[in-house]
C-alpha cells in the first residue's frame, strides 16, 4: 500500500492510500480538490473515505467525493457526520478494494467521538496526536485525552504516524521548552527543519520517533516530572499532563 499526504487548507494533510491495482482510499478529505487532483494525476479509483472526527477541515469534502466516486465514508458515532458506515471501539474497517484492514480505536479529548484507525502499518490519529504534540481539547477533558494517547502510544512502535496537520516545527519549539535536554527531540526538531525547508512534509513519522521525542507521550519521565514540579502543578499523571497541554496552549513561540 502507498500513503500520500496531500496539502489542503491553511496547514491540514488529507492522507491518500493506494495499491498497485489503482484502487484508493482517503483519510479525512477536508476539501475535494486536491484528492480529485491526485486522483486523476494516478488514475486512481477512490473506493472509501475514512473519517476521524466532525470538524470541517477534516470531513467538508468527503459528500462532494462520495458523490463523485461512489465511495464508502467510514465515520464514528456522530449525529454531525454524514456516513454510510458508523464504527467505534473495536470495530474493524475490512476492505476489499483495495484490499486493506483497519483497526478502529475510541480516541476521545479533542472531540468527544474521535476516533483513529490502526492498520496496514499506519496509524490515522486524526487531531489526536501530532507529531511533537497532540491536539486541544476542545469537547474532552485531560484525563480522556491522556488515556487516549496512551492508547496510541501503546501500538507497535513501527507505525507510521499519519496525522492531520503540519505542526511539526511549532510543536517542536515548545517540545524544547519543556524537555530542553532531549537529544532525541533536539534531533527531531532539526529533521523537521530541514524538511520543512525543501517543502518537503515531516510526517509520517514511526510511532517510536514519537514515544522518544514527544513530551505529551513522556509525562512520565523524570524531565518532564521535573518540568511539573517546576510549574507547581498538582503531583499526578493527569495533573501533568493537564498543566502541558495548558502551557502549549498559552504558548506562543
Amino acid at each position: 500500500m502507498h500513503v500520500v499526504p496531500l496539502p489542503a487548507l491553511a496547514d491540514n494533510y488529507i492522507w491518500l492510500m493506494h495499491d498497485d491495482a489503482g484502487q484508493a482510499i482517503v483519510v479525512d478529505p477536508g476539501e475535494a480538490a486536491p484528492v480529485e487532483a491526485a486522483l486523476a494525476a494516478r488514475s486512481l479509483r477512490l473506493r472509501a473515505i475514512l473519517l476521524t472526527h466532525h470538524h470541517s477541515d477534516h470531513i467538508a469534502g468527503a459528500a462532494t467525493l462520495r458523490d463523485r466516486h461512489g465511495a464508502n465514508v467510514f465515520a464514528p458515532h456522530d449525529e454531525r457526520i454524514t456516513a454510510d458506515h458508523r464504527v467505534g471501539d473495536g470495530d474493524v474497517v475490512a476492505l476489499e478494494q483495495p484490499q486493506a484492514r483497519f483497526e478502529v480505536l475510541q480516541v476521545s479529548g479533542h472531540t468527544r467521538s474521535h476516533i483513529a484507525y490502526a492498520g496496514e502499518g499506519l496509524l490515522f490519529c486524526g487531531d489526536t496526536l501530532f507529531s511533537l504534540g497532540c491536539g486541544r481539547l476542545f469537547e474532552g477533558t485531560p484525563a480522556q485525552m491522556l488515556a487516549s494517547l496512551e492508547r496510541l502510544a501503546a501500538l507497535p512502535g513501527d507505525l507510521m504516524v499519519c496525522c492531520g496537520h503540519e505542526y511539526t516545527e511549532a510543536n517542536g519549539r515548545f517540545a524544547r521548552q519543556v524537555d530542553p535536554a532531549n537529544a532525541a527531540l533536539a534531533l527531531r526538531c532539526n529533521e523537521a527543519a530541514e524538511a520543512r525547508a525543501h517543502g518537503r512534509p515531516t510526517v509520517p513519522v514511526p510511532l517510536a520517533s514519537e514515544l522518544a521525542c514527544n513530551p505529551f507521550l513522556r509525562t512520565d519521565s523524570s524531565s518532564l516530572a521535573d518540568w511539573a514540579r517546576r510549574q507547581h502543578a498538582a503531583d499526578g499523571r493527569v495533573e501533568r499532563f493537564a498543566a502541558l497541554r495548558a502551557a502549549k496552549d498559552a504558548f506562543h513561540g
